[in-house]
């Protein structure tokens, strides 16, 4: 409701208001309209996401899995924060707190969970034995990555190995969140 009364407040025309998510019938508000919004939203602790915040968050999004699934054989060991940067050419710290804001889990987190994909994935590759594994992906021993990954998926990486049964424990890249 305080939402919708923020939309009348403005006279912006709307379909639907759900929790997160409002369908507006105007395509191009005016800047007026749109500094109002944001200055009503900004005072009830809500922010409005923009189309350029979605395409920053699918940029980091895009990097990262990039970054740790497409790139063959060459150690992880990424200051994350230097590499956002320098593609993004945004602060690492509003790239941080926006991801954070938007999809409800840090970014630090999204990159243990993207990694924890990629371990699964080499695990049923069997091409490389964990250690290998631990060095390619960045981590600083193979303790810390099985600590890691028996928190995020409740198994350790020898007895997920076990289950040869990747379908049940993988996840698509795009739905980790």
């Amino acid at each position: 409701m305080a939402v919708e009364n923020i939309f009348n407040q403005a006279e912006v025309k709307f379909n639907n208001i759900t929790l997160g998510e409002a369908t507006l019938t105007e395509e191009n508000l005016s800047a007026e309209k749109l500094n109002l919004i944001d200055t009503s939203l900004s005072k009830l602790g809500f922010e409005r996401i923009d189309d350029k915040k979605v395409r920053t968050i699918e940029a980091i999004k895009n990097i990262v899995v990039k970054k740790i699934h497409h790139t063959d054989k060459v150690s992880l060991k990424v200051n994350w924060s230097t590499l956002l940067t320098e593609e993004l050419h945004y602060d690492y710290n509003y790239l941080s707190n926006l991801f954070s804001s938007v999809e409800g889990i840090t970014l630090e987190q999204y990159i243990i969970k993207q990694k924890i994909e990629k371990v699964k994935e080499l695990l049923f590759y069997d091409e490389l034995n964990l250690s290998e594994i631990a060095h390619q992906l960045g981590y600083s021993s193979v303790a810390h990555l099985s600590a890691q990954f028996k928190k995020l998926t409740g198994l350790t990486p020898s007895a997920l190995k076990k289950t040869k049964k990747p379908e049940q424990v993988r996840k698509p890249l795009d739905s980790i969140h």
